[in-house]
């Protein structure tokens, strides 16, 4: 008899020393053999805290959760600097004068917050002609990456006692906190890299209600969530059961002056009863709602 499939997401606390694929690898042994499964948003090895997996028909949505807000609290270790910008590199201690104060901090922090261009460290996920800077940076190659756009929308200083300085931060997708403590550093004179770094939010995803890796498989299965969290930060829209069946069938319905976003491009269609049945992509100009990833009733 076929094991039943699991289809959700679930939010794990990731412990540090381990990567985020063998946190994944772990976590699979909650659920039947054979479940379909991915992460979303990787997190370096010395990194804690909240990683969600997608599971069944949700890792067809990964994109949506990468795409969403998150939080991270960092440690910063100032007066030095680190070849991997955090802890697990080769250190060296940087020779400064005289230290940086809470008011210098709190200036130089500001610069940080809004759209800013950010090169990402060597030692990333991030890729050079195909290949990943870390494999490369690793073999000795000198790695150049380019700078990218990513949005900062705070910091709050929670301590500051130099040389350490702890920090939260509220960012969107692509952000690294190793580059930001890396060049918070060489803005303050005195070098920086990140000691200790904990995701506190995905989106509406919480530490607080994460799933340690040390739990039993019933407690994790009654933590996973539907495959419409990974569309929480989507507008939402209701259809009759006529719209709907049309929409499965893969044609196009007319949306009026229905979709709830004015701006949005994008929307989770639902059905009376609350089920997913789609994402939609809303053409004003047709005034049409066009099936973009449609599931099947549940």
């Amino acid at each position: 008899m076929p094991s039943k499939q699991i289809h959700g997401l679930l939010a794990i606390d990731k412990p540090g020393g381990m990567t985020s694929r063998d946190a994944l690898d772990r976590a699979l042994s909650w659920f039947p053999r054979g479940t379909k499964a991915g992460h979303t948003g990787t997190l370096d090895p010395l990194a804690t805290g909240v990683l969600v997996l997608c599971l069944g028909a949700a890792t067809r949505l990964t994109e949506y959760v990468q795409d969403m807000g998150k939080t991270y609290r960092a440690g910063v270790r100032l007066g030095a600097r680190s070849d991997t910008d955090d802890a697990d590199g080769t250190v060296a201690l940087a020779d400064v004068a005289v230290p940086p104060d809470g008011a210098a901090v709190e200036e130089a922090l500001r610069a940080f917050v809004g759209e800013i261009e950010q090169v990402p460290p060597a030692y990333s996920a991030a890729k050079v002609s195909g290949q990943r800077a870390y494999d490369l940076a690793r073999r000795g190659r000198q790695v150049t990456l380019e700078a990218r756009r990513v949005r900062v929308h705070g910091i709050d200083v929670l301590a500051c006692d130099y040389p350490r300085l702890e920090i939260e931060v509220r960012c969107g997708k692509g952000t690294y906190i190793r580059s930001l403590a890396r060049d918070l550093g060489e803005r303050l004179g005195c070098g920086g890299y990140v000691e200790t770094l904990r995701r506190m939010r995905v989106g509406p995803f919480r530490v607080e209600e994460a799933v340690p890796l040390d739990a039993d498989g019933p407690a994790a299965l009654a933590k996973v969530l539907p495959v419409s969290a990974a569309l929480a930060e989507l507008p939402r829209l209701t259809l009759d059961d006529a719209a709907v069946t049309r929409l499965r069938q893969g044609q196009g319905v007319p949306c009026g002056e229905r979709t709830a976003a004015p701006d949005a491009d994008e929307t989770a269609v639902f059905d009376a009863r609350g089920g997913l049945v789609a994402v939609a992509r809303i053409d004003r100009a047709r005034r049409l709602l066009l099936p973009e990833k449609v599931f099947p009733a549940e």
